[in-house]
């Protein structure tokens, strides 16, 4: 499969294709949203900082490279509001996201899944996959407003972040 475009854009986000110089300001909305952040992702749990967002612009870049992930900031103009990603499958294509604490419940989110799948649909995929904890009820909100179906759950495989039940809900979208 060919790499995704390096920037995806509505007329509200825009997804971009980390860079190294984004370095700091990853650290910046991570690090002050660690705690928003951590209930639901062990990367943030024991906070985020200048190191971790550089062994994951590291990690990125290589996995991009690779074909593996590809990994966005979500942008609303110049300001990093989040980050969303695509995981190759053989089958499928999953997208993951997340937001810092101050730009939740406008949209964001939605509009990348959206461009996310879009694209992963431009590029021939079957399917797009949404996973997230069962008690995680505003990254659910997001597949069921993009009319994914809710197909199964499974158990999560620790570590947890610790608001998390444990149980992962997967909804699936099929191409058009």
């Amino acid at each position: 499969m060919e790499a995704p475009a390096e920037t995806l854009a509505d007329e509200v986000v825009t997804l971009r294709r980390w860079k190294p110089e984004q370095l700091e300001t990853l650290a910046a909305v991570a690090g002050d949203s660690a705690e928003h952040l951590g209930a639901w992702m062990i990367w943030a749990t024991y906070g985020y900082g200048r190191r971790e967002a550089a062994d994951f612009l590291e990690r990125s870049a290589k996995n991009w490279a690779d074909g593996k992930t590809y990994d966005f900031a979500i942008l609303t103009g110049e300001e990093l509001v989040g980050g969303a990603g695509m995981i190759t499958h053989p089958d499928r294509i999953e997208i993951g996201y997340w937001l810092g604490r101050h730009h939740t419940g406008r949209g964001y989110v939605t509009r990348a899944a959206k461009l996310l799948a879009d694209e992963a649909f431009r590029l021939g995929a079957p399917e797009v996959e949404i996973r997230h904890d069962e008690k995680n009820l505003a990254s659910a909100a997001v597949p069921a407003r993009l009319g994914f179906t809710m197909v199964g759950e499974e158990p999560a495989e620790p570590p947890l972040a610790p608001a998390c039940a444990g149980v992962n809900r997967f909804w699936r979208l099929k191409r058009p």
